[in-house]
C-alpha cells in the first residue's frame, strides 16, 4: 500500500462522486444507516468497474475502444463511455483516436509501490552474476495470493524466448519459484493454494495435493525446486527460495529454460547460492 493519500486514491474519490444535479446518494426514504450502505455499495460498485477497466489491457494492447472493454470486463458500454472519460481527465488513461490507452500516470503511479522494490534493487546483482554464470533466464518473484508475480527477469544471451514477463503471474503451485516459496511458508498459505484447487497448466501439472505435499517437504529439506513441463510444454526450471531472518521465504529465484537446453540438477547448486547470498544481503 502507498502511504497517505495518493493521487490515485483522490481520483478515484472524485470519480465515485455523482455528477453535480445528476442523482444523489441520498435516496428518498433511506434512513441514515441504510442511506450509508447504499453509499457504500454504489462504492463498491465503482471502484470494481475501474480496476476491470485498467485490469483489461493485456500485454501487446495498444489502444481499446469502448465495445472491446465492455466485451472484456462485463461493464455496460455506456458505463466504459462515462468512466473513461473521467480516467482519461485524471491521467490514468490517454486518448488514441476513439479508442484508449493506459496513461503516463499509471507508470508514475507504479513506480511509487515500493513495497518490493527494495527487493529487486538488492537481487539484480545477484541475478546478473547467474545469468552470467549460466547464460540462461533468470527470475525474482513473489507470491500473491495463489500466484506467484515475477518482479524481474534477466534474459539469457543464449537462451529462448519463454513466455513470463515483469508483473506477469502464475499459478504457484505449476512453478518452480512457487513451490520454493510455498516449501518455506506457513501452513496456511499451503491450504489457501490447495483450497483454490491445483489447476491443470502443463502437461505435468501436479494435480494431487498428497503429491504436492511431498513434494514441498523434499524442497524444504533439500533447499532447491523443480519444475518439469509442469507450467508449460518443455518448459524447465530450479528455484531456491529468499529466506528472512525467521526462515520464511520472501521470494524466489530461478533458472528457466528448455527442457532440451537446460539440465537443471547442474546449475541448481549456482541457484542455491545466489539465493543464500540474497537472503543474507537482505535487511
Amino acid at each position: 500500500m502507498l502511504p497517505g493519500p495518493t493521487i490515485a486514491a483522490r481520483a478515484f474519490r472524485v470519480l465515485m462522486r455523482p455528477p453535480s444535479g445528476v442523482g444523489s446518494t441520498v435516496r428518498p426514504g433511506l434512513g441514515h444507516t441504510q442511506r450509508m450502505c447504499a453509499a457504500e455499495r454504489d462504492d463498491g460498485m465503482t471502484a470494481a468497474r475501474i480496476a476491470a477497466l485498467l485490469g483489461a489491457f493485456r500485454p501487446g494492447d495498444q489502444a481499446l475502444g469502448a465495445s472491446e472493454l465492455a466485451r472484456r470486463t462485463g461493464v455496460p458500454k455506456s458505463s466504459v463511455h462515462r468512466l473513461t472519460g473521467h480516467l482519461v481527465t485524471h491521467g490514468l488513461l490517454e486518448r488514441d483516436g476513439t479508442a484508449v490507452r493506459l496513461g503516463l500516470r499509471l507508470f508514475e503511479i507504479g513506480q511509487l509501490a515500493g513495497r518490493e522494490r527494495g527487493l529487486v534493487d538488492a537481487a539484480r546483482p545477484y541475478l546478473a552474476d547467474l545469468r552470467e554464470a549460466t547464460r540462461n533466464t533468470v527470475h525474482l518473484a513473489v507470491l500473491e495470493g495463489t500466484e506467484v508475480v515475477y518482479l524481474d527477469i534477466v534474459r539469457g544471451p543464449d537462451a529462448p524466448a519463454l513466455p513470463s514477463r515483469i508483473g506477469g503471474r502464475f499459478p504457484a503451485h505449476a512453478t518452480a519459484v512457487g513451490k520454493a516459496i510455498l516449501a518455506h511458508s506457513p501452513a496456511s498459505v499451503l491450504d489457501t493454494v490447495l483450497a483454490a484447487g491445483l489447476t491443470r497448466v502443463g502437461p505435468r501439472t501436479i494435480t494431487a495435493p498428497g503429491l504436492l505435499r511431498r513434494q514441498l517437504t523434499r524442497i524444504r529439506d533439500e533447499g532447491v525446486a523443480y519444475e518439469r513441463e509442469e507450467s508449460g510444454v518443455g518448459v524447465t526450471c530450479a528455484a531456491s527460495p529468499v529466506l528472512d531472518a525467521t526462515g520464511r521465504a520472501r521470494a524466489a529465484i530461478s533458472i528457466s529454460g528448455w527442457s532440451n537446453r537446460v539440465r537443471v540438477e547442474r546449475v541448481s547448486p549456482a541457484v542455491r547460492t545466489a539465493a543464500l547470498a540474497l537472503s543474507r544481503a537482505l535487511p
